[in-house]
């Protein structure tokens, strides 16, 4: 009976643990499909400190990978030699109306955050991305410093779920960069022998 009861016991442990991990977003550095060198990630935003650019930031050091916030004006030339370079473009908010109250006022609505960006790997042609992620969120006019708050969490948990987004598509857009430059790839023409007529 002890015996039974220690193996679930192991059982449930085991399980919470994978669960744990899974659920924080850790991958493992080998299931990057990224080369060795490229660790360092430049993040580029209109507002140096943004919210998703600190997002950013914050989640890849989870991946293994070392974020770096950079002015929006340059990116120097031994930078893209080295590091992955994320350009974000202005974050954008919609709400869509679901259901209102017998008053009129809005009772739910679905909170819309999407961005536009650029990602460029060394000596690779940039590749353009839109993400959009969406929420589901309930008003309540009579709690609006409590509903101020809230939201204010939930467009938090918005831009940290689009920044694990960004980073986990790099693998998948690194393949898809080499490809596209290999399709860019001019080659020389090449120049038909003349032999010279003899007479």
């Amino acid at each position: 009976m002890n015996k039974r009861l220690s193996t679930w016991i192991k059982l449930i442990t085991f399980s919470s643990c994978i669960a744990i991990v899974a659920g924080c977003g850790f991958t493992l550095r080998g299931s990057q499909a990224l080369p060795e060198n490229l660790t360092q990630v430049g993040i580029i935003a209109p507002f140096q400190y943004s919210g998703l650019s600190r997002a950013l930031q914050k989640r890849l050091p989870v991946y293994q990978l070392t974020g770096v916030i950079t002015p929006s004006a340059s990116v120097g030339s031994a930078m893209l030699d080295k590091t992955v370079v994320i350009q974000l473009q202005p974050e954008q908010f919609e709400r869509r109306l679901l259901s209102v109250f017998s008053s009129g006022q809005v009772a739910e609505y679905d909170l819309v955050y999407s961005v536009k960006y650029t990602v460029t790997f060394p000596n690779k042609l940039p590749i353009d991305n839109t993400l959009t992620v969406s929420r589901e969120y309930q008003d309540d006019p009579d709690q609006i410093l409590a509903k101020s708050r809230e939201l204010n969490l939930v467009l938090s948990e918005l831009r940290v779920e689009s920044a694990d987004r960004i980073i986990r598509l790099l693998s998948s857009q690194y393949n898809r960069s080499i490809v596209n430059t290999n399709k860019q790839v001019v080659k020389k023409p090449t120049t038909p022998l003349i032999r010279k007529r003899e007479d």
